[in-house]
């Protein structure tokens, strides 16, 4: 078994996710900007039976497709990545999935976490400002200590309308984590989320919760009792 794994080529990878290209599903992801058809419970399935394999990760990552991008970050092991690897591949990651994925699933897990969240909140590209801030609300949940909250929270007030979708959606999770996390900044955090009005009227199902920052404050505050 373990040699057949071993075995699999990128080709033979490439023509398993081609087959699974589902028109209805690239319908829905690229209305968020993800150009892909494949189910990603289907994906994830294939990455548990690959396991890890940096080889072919290396090599699925080097291909233009988002959905073998994906895979590689399953695949991948992320503490042999090296620093400029990782700013690399931020750099390439074109898709939102793609981006989303890199910073949860394989920058939070490497020894240059803090560095590259130091690197890229300075960054003035968007899309690496925005992967930035992701590490920054991770570390206002986790890690708080030697943050300067209250300057977060000017930064928001000041940069969140106008900044680009992806940048701006970042921005707004950290300002709802500073105000869910750190009770003495939670007036002023829904205050700046009430004046900026930033996703108020984002379309949420029935029994999710709003992203607009008061909205998602309130609910998880009265969760966490």
């Amino acid at each position: 078994m373990e040699s057949m794994i071993a075995d699999v080529s990128l080709a033979q990878v490439l023509a398993e996710l081609n087959a699974l290209e589902d028109p209805r599903a690239r319908a829905v992801n690229e209305r968020h900007g993800d150009d892909h058809g494949v189910n990603l419970g289907k994906l994830r399935a294939i990455a548990k039976r690959l396991k890890t394999q940096p080889a072919l990760s290396k090599e699925l990552w080097a291909t233009p497709d988002t959905a073998a991008q994906l895979l590689a970050l399953l695949i991948c092991k992320p503490k042999s990545l090296t620093e400029a690897e990782l700013d690399a591949m931020l750099h390439q990651a074109r898709s939102p999935k793609v981006q989303d994925w890199l910073v949860n699933y394989v920058v939070k897990k490497s020894a240059h976490a803090e560095s590259l969240r130091r690197a890229w909140m300075a960054h003035r590209d968007a899309v690496a400002e925005s992967a930035g801030w992701a590490l920054t609300s991770d570390r206002v949940q986790k890690d708080p200590e030697g943050l300067d909250l209250a300057g977060l929270l000017d930064q928001i007030e000041a940069r969140m309308v106008a900044a680009p979708e992806r940048l701006q959606w970042a921005m707004n999770t950290a300002l709802a984590q500073i105000g869910i996390n750190h009770e003495p900044l939670r007036a002023r955090a829904v205050e700046i989320g009430q004046e900026l009005g930033v996703l108020k009227d984002y379309p949420t199902p029935p029994n999710c919760t709003s992203p607009y920052a008061p909205l998602w404050i309130a609910e998880m505050v009265r969760r966490l009792g």
